[in-house]
């Protein structure tokens, strides 16, 4: 396959601005540096237009094909920015930054789609307009939505989008999709439990938010174990816990949940706000304490339209024998979904071999698997928009 050629010889050259990229890591939406390097390449390649600043930090490049015949166009979204963790993957090109690292393998796919664009500037073998979209603010800030409240979709008319995200424990160069939701929906909540401290000697005078809390706890599973229906995917995880007091002898007056509910599905998600809150100010109540509960709904269900499944499967399967259709959903959340509520596409999963997962200290991006992941940007421009 050409595409495949020419990016086993662009592979040195993107794999150098992956490397730099990792050794610059940067959060949310201060990602200045690497989004300031990823326009002036995007100029230097010859993109039509480069446009920063889109939804505060991100980049927005523009290529025009040989044609336009049908006035087509086609996104492809990439994102920038890094993880708040200490590295130890111990490579030579490790974070300079202490504290910050890629460890979700986003300078992967700003190298993988940088690479793309200057492929698709040097050949432009396609009938319509591609949109080259690097992101800043997928790990919590919503920088999806809020490029997409910027104008992404009328500014550029974008027609479809498409996403990568790379999967360790999938072989190098293979591919994963399916229809339909792809990824959770991303809630958080915080439950404040407030009672009466006092002397830890003495509970009977005290009304023991540390007891209420353990029972809240344990008892927001039933909400998926008895509340869901057994066929459909849920899960609520309470993942801090802190009080007012730290002393041994002190029941605290307050004690603070923090935890988050993923869910694949409208109704669903509406249950675990309700149960949720149900559960935590009847329980709290219970034990003469009172719960409240501040529910935030964050990142949407990333759904891939059915049609745009098929066609980017089928420019997988023009890169690779090994695409799998069979895939289960993924509980994590991903903000490429409020591109996806905008119009139809796809978010695809390409390996990265036997590495650390993402999010883990010991990750790092496999640069073997860019040949393919520049390959699907890539054909999914020149499939969807041929030349005339």
């Amino acid at each position: 396959m050409p595409i495949k050629n020419r990016f086993a010889e662009l592979l040195p050259e993107i794999t150098a601005w992956r490397r730099d990229f990792h050794e610059h890591p940067e959060l949310l939406y201060d990602v200045h540096r690497t989004a300031g390097r990823v326009a002036e390449l995007l100029r230097e390649f010859g993109c039509d237009e480069v446009t920063e600043g889109v939804g505060r930090t991100g980049v927005v490049a523009v290529i025009r094909g040989k044609t336009d015949s049908k006035g087509r166009v086609i996104g492809l979204r990439a994102d920038m920015d890094a993880l708040p963790i200490h590295e130890q993957t111990g490579a030579k090109y490790a974070s300079k930054t202490p504290g910050k690292m890629h460890a979700c393998g986003h300078d992967g796919h700003t190298a993988m789609l940088l690479g793309a664009a200057k492929y698709l500037a040097e050949t432009r073998n396609f009938d319509g307009t591609a949109i080259m979209i690097f992101q800043p603010a997928e790990e919590g800030g919503g920088g999806g939505d809020a490029m997409v409240k910027d104008g992404l979709v009328d500014r550029w008319g974008i027609q479809e989008f498409y996403g990568m995200h790379n999967m360790p424990g999938m072989p190098v160069g293979s591919f994963a999709i399916k229809p339909g939701a792809m990824m959770a929906a991303a809630d958080q909540f915080d439950i404040t439990v407030t009672g009466k401290g006092g002397h830890a000697a003495k509970p009977h005078e005290c009304i023991d938010t540390t007891l209420a809390a353990a029972q809240i706890i344990v008892a927001l599973q039933s909400v998926v174990a008895r509340n869901v229906d057994p066929l459909q995917n849920a899960v609520i995880s309470v993942c801090v816990v802190s009080t007012d007091s730290t002393a041994h002898n002190v029941i605290p007056q307050v004690v603070k949940l923090k935890g988050t509910a993923r869910s694949l599905d409208a109704e669903v998600r509406a249950q675990l706000e309700e149960g949720i809150t149900r559960v935590a100010t009847n329980i709290a109540a219970a034990m003469g304490a009172t719960a409240a509960v501040d529910y935030q709904r964050g990142y949407p269900v990333t759904s891939n339209d059915t049609e745009a499944t098929e066609w980017a499967a089928d420019v997988a399967r023009a890169i690779s024998d090994r695409v799998d259709m069979d895939m289960v959903p993924m509980m994590g959340g991903e903000d490429f979904s409020y591109m996806l509520n905008e119009r139809p596409g796809a978010y695809i999963w390409v390996g990265n071999g036997d590495t650390a997962m993402v999010h883990h200290p010991a990750y790092d991006f496999n640069d073997e698997a860019i040949p393919a992941g520049s390959s699907w940007y890539a054909g999914m421009v020149e499939s969807r928009m041929p030349a005339s």
